[in-house]
């Protein structure tokens, strides 16, 4: 049986021609996004070539590739990302968080001005939980000092979440959620509840928690008797979710830090 032999060679060796560097280093040039085929940029190190023109951005520079953190809007009823991140996995079913880290869900409003690169949407991984019911920020990243903070300084960073009620909530409301803060007994983390907006039909309150806790929403919500609507996260430490639209993601900015 004869088998063809593909045409031509991979790119990843022509730029080891080209810039007399390692197949690693061809790769990150090819994967950052600096090297053309007949003029058009492409990313992969295993697209083939032959007797096509290939260039090298002359500014290119591995120096300054950076490993990036995304914050994701994840919706309602979608998994948060801890499952595992191998592409089969990740293809399982529409409501897989990870399913949304593609180009096409990229916000039009991230301002962040960072150039998309597909090598952003490779080894990304996740460490903050959120309720499966609820909506909100949650970051993927493949910044491993982006990774350790989250998972080393958990305890003691803030969520603050959005606890949509049914019906019109006053203050006092809440009082038997202060009694159970007090309680010893319960060993309850530290937290702030409060009334944000209310109407007839539907009251906003604010929940900041050091730590992630799933379920003390529910939680303290049953000890008021109050009917959670929706349940979302808006700030991790000192990260906000801001205006970024739900099922949507944008690029960690520059000077932004958890």
């Amino acid at each position: 049986m004869n088998v063809s032999k593909p045409e031509g060679e991979r790119l990843s060796k022509r730029i080891m021609q080209l810039r007399d560097c390692s197949r690693r280093e061809a790769e990150q040039y090819i994967e950052a996004g600096f090297v053309r085929v007949d003029s058009v940029v492409v990313q992969e190190p295993q697209f083939r070539v032959s007797k096509q023109t290939v260039t090298v951005d002359a500014q290119a520079s591995l120096l300054n590739l950076m490993s990036i953190t995304l914050i994701v809007n994840k919706p309602v009823g979608w998994t948060d990302g801890l499952e595992a991140p191998e592409p089969k996995r990740a293809l399982k079913g529409p409501q897989a968080l990870r399913s949304l880290l593609s180009a096409t869900h990229r916000s039009p409003n991230d301002r962040s001005d960072v150039r998309h690169l597909k090598s952003h949407l490779a080894k990304l991984e996740a460490s903050v939980p959120l309720e499966y019911e609820a909506s909100g920020l949650v970051p993927f990243t493949q910044d491993f000092r982006v990774q350790r903070k989250l998972i080393e300084d958990m305890p003691f960073m803030e969520h603050e979440l959005i606890v949509d009620v049914r019906g019109e909530v006053a203050p006092d409301a809440l009082r038997p959620i202060a009694r159970a803060l007090r309680d010893e007994r319960l060993r309850l983390p530290d937290f702030k509840i409060s009334v944000g907006s209310a109407n007839p039909e539907r009251s906003k309150l604010r929940l900041a928690v050091k730590g992630s806790h799933l379920g003390l929403a529910l939680y303290l919500c049953e000890l008021a008797d109050l009917e959670i609507l929706a349940l979302r996260r808006i700030r991790l430490g000192r990260v906000s979710l801001g205006d970024l639209e739900e099922g949507a993601w944008r690029y960690l900015g520059e000077g932004e830090r958890f």
